[in-house]
């Protein structure tokens, strides 16, 4: 896998009830930290939702997300 940089866009892997998140939500990392025994996430990721509205900022484990990669259609074809 990748590594995950500031601003590359992610989705969940797994639901995350107590911060009212879901599989497959996306959305963009905002600070990538080292991980240490207070913090062992080392993500902040913006969430939002499906019209670009800001729903969670959370810190996040790696291990719980996927980078997205886009690319442009004559790049998929």
């Amino acid at each position: 896998m990748d590594d995950i940089h500031e601003n590359d866009v992610v989705a969940l892997l797994v639901d995350l009830p107590d911060s009212g998140l879901r599989r497959g939500d996306t959305g963009t990392v905002a600070h990538v930290f080292k991980t240490t025994k207070d913090h062992p996430a080392g993500l902040i990721v913006e969430f939002i939702d499906e019209s670009g509205t800001q729903v969670q900022i959370d810190v996040v484990d790696p291990s719980l997300i996927i980078k997205l990669i886009f690319r442009t259609s004559s790049e998929a074809a």
